[in-house]
């Protein structure tokens, strides 16, 4: 329990509280439509469904401001290092920031769901309503407004039956049209943000999601027909509702009843989002501006496996371990940008990510690069690049740590290279001063030339170790996960050479996948009284077991071993 409030704890707290202000904000404006006599006539047009179509709005209002926030990277780097000085556990939940944005993101498609639901059966009731042939309440209401002196209740003008009427209705009115096409760019955003279009069609993805802007526009002018009216003060001082609905006929003939006077709300959403919105654009015109300056592609290194590196160099550019920069080729694509881990270290004058064809824009740079051709490439000839960034991961906080365990799946061990080439740098130079005293690195790998274009980095780094005596610095497991029988039976015959077939180091590849309960146990026991962090980069369903692990294998006891775990989320 003690580490699951450790692990989980602040999150679930910022999302308890980020749930109780939705619940209190839905229950407050319903009741603020449902109760006061200010929008009694409105409820005897509308019925329960004005107060249904309002509460969802205030929530709407609420998350939409919150929902750019976690996606200004920005100043979520700026916020994370502002808290060096505070705990781990508060910049982690900053690490969490794409999950809380697709929370919020899931939150205004379900409000808005009941928002449109809710204006549906207003529009058939106020259409019915216009058209209504006898003389009740709700005919007399609709009718207000024909006349020269009096103001109208129901906004749909023209005697037009359904179902033409909600539709003349929702496409000749400023907030039907616009509520329409801010309901379309949502289910277009929603729709194309599912992993397997990210993944497949990354562009789709990509493209689809900047309809947020006409999404916001819209948003901000569709209160501005003002269409939920409600009785204006100077009506109410001397026409009660109370008392002068039942005399609905004779409104205007007696002096205790003259005919109701309404206006409209005023629009009250771009209070709620001027703000986010005025941050967002100043933090694409900082992302525009620093995505101008050089950069100089210094060199291209071609891996086994379709991966290759790109070294490159750019004034003023600072980075710490495991960032992360976003990159676009104008060669390939002048709107797209991806995200790619640093892979070199703060220490080197140059900075490098590794990119693995895995789609159409990481295939076309990769020809771009001249990546395909067998030849030399001259500098001149590679394409330009374009970078924004550096920004702030989970990674950052490794050196926080006496012990932490890295966990890399495929090419998610990118960030590690950062790591690891840093703590190289810092153990040459200062390796007294270093507080990160001991790491356990794994990667799980499903193709052995995977595993080639990372070897040299960790036997610079055994070798290292054991120049400086103390090769217990870093114990590194690597498993092959993808292997055959043949294959088996190969390595089986060269295991008990000095160096492992597959990676020339010392430490032999393992097969299959590990098992994390028993590595868990083996560190925690050797571990008793400290705090190891755990960083993972690589699958969803990896991270759900490792932090499964980390609350499983912590003690209770204040004073004993506790695992913190740390996922790359970008």
């Amino acid at each position: 329990m003690g580490n699951w409030v450790e692990n989980e704890g602040l999150s679930i707290f910022v999302i308890i509280v980020w749930l109780g202000l939705n619940v209190f904000l839905f229950w407050h404006y319903y009741l603020i439509y449902d109760l006061p006599e200010q929008f009694f006539y409105t409820r005897e047009l509308l019925g329960p469904f004005l107060a249904l179509a309002r509460a969802p709005a205030a929530c709407l209002n609420f998350n939409c401001m919150l929902v750019l926030l976690p996606v200004c990277r920005n100043l979520l780097s700026f916020l994370r290092g502002s808290s060096a000085c505070c705990s781990v556990r508060v910049r982690r939940q900053l690490d969490r920031n794409l999950t809380f944005h697709k929370l919020v993101a899931w939150m205004i498609a379900l409000h808005t769901a009941i928002h449109t639901i809710a204006h549906l059966f207003n529009v058939e009731r106020l259409v019915d309503a216009r058209n209504e042939k006898n003389i009740t309440i709700q005919a007399v209401l609709s009718d207000l407004g024909d006349r020269d002196g009096e103001t109208y209740l129901n906004f749909a003008r023209k005697k037009i039956p359904n179902p033409l009427g909600g539709f003349y209705v929702a496409f000749t009115t400023l907030a039907g049209l616009t509520g329409v096409v801010i309901t379309l760019c949502l289910i277009l955003i929603i729709t194309s943000s599912t992993k397997t279009i990210r993944r497949s069609y990354f562009e789709v993805f990509w493209f689809t999601h900047h309809l947020f802007v006409i999404f916001f526009v819209g948003l901000a002018i569709h209160g501005a027909g003002q269409i939920v009216r409600g009785q204006i003060k100077r009506s109410l001082d001397v026409h009660n509702p109370y008392n002068c609905s039942s005399h609905y006929t004779e409104w205007g003939k007696l002096p205790s009843c003259p005919i109701p006077q309404f206006s409209g709300n005023p629009p009250m959403t771009w209070k709620w989002i001027v703000a986010p919105m005025i941050l967002y654009a100043f933090e694409r015109l900082v992302r525009f501006w620093r995505s101008q300056q050089k950069v100089v592609v210094t060199k291209v290194v071609t891996h086994p496996f379709q991966t290759y590196e790109l070294q490159m160099k750019k004034k003023g550019f600072k980075m710490e371990v495991g960032q992360y920069i976003f990159v676009q080729c104008p060669t390939v694509s002048m709107l797209e940008w991806h995200p790619f881990t640093l892979t070199s270290a703060p220490e080197e004058d140059h900075f490098s990510i590794h990119i693995r064809v895995v789609g159409d824009w990481t295939e076309k740079l990769f020809n771009a690069c001249g990546c395909d051709k067998q030849e030399f490439q001259d500098a001149w000839k590679l394409p330009k690049i374009a970078v924004d960034g550096p920004f702030g991961t989970a990674s950052e906080d490794v050196f926080s740590y006496d012990t932490v365990m890295l966990v890399g799946a495929g090419i998610g061990v990118t960030p590690f290279a950062s790591i690891l080439k840093s703590v190289w740098y810092k153990y040459c130079n200062d390796a007294i001063n270093l507080k990160l005293k001991k790491i356990y690195f794994y990667w799980l790998c499903r193709d052995t030339h995977a595993f080639e274009w990372f070897a040299d980095l960790l036997q610079s780094l055994e070798n290292q170790m054991q120049d400086k005596d103390n090769a217990g610095f870093l114990s590194y497991n690597i498993y092959l996960t993808g292997w055959d029988e043949s294959q088996a039976a190969h390595y089986a015959v060269h295991h008990d050479e000095e160096k492992d077939v597959i990676t020339g180091l010392k430490q032999k590849t393992l097969y299959g996948r590990p098992n994390w309960e028993n590595e868990f146990k083996t560190i925690s026991s050797q571990h008793p009284s400290s705090r190891i962090g755990v960083f993972l980069c690589g699958p969803e369903a990896l991270g759900d077991t490792l932090n499964k692990m980390c609350i499983n294998n912590s003690a209770a006891d204040p004073r004993g071993v506790h695992f913190i775990f740390n996922k790359e989320n970008f």
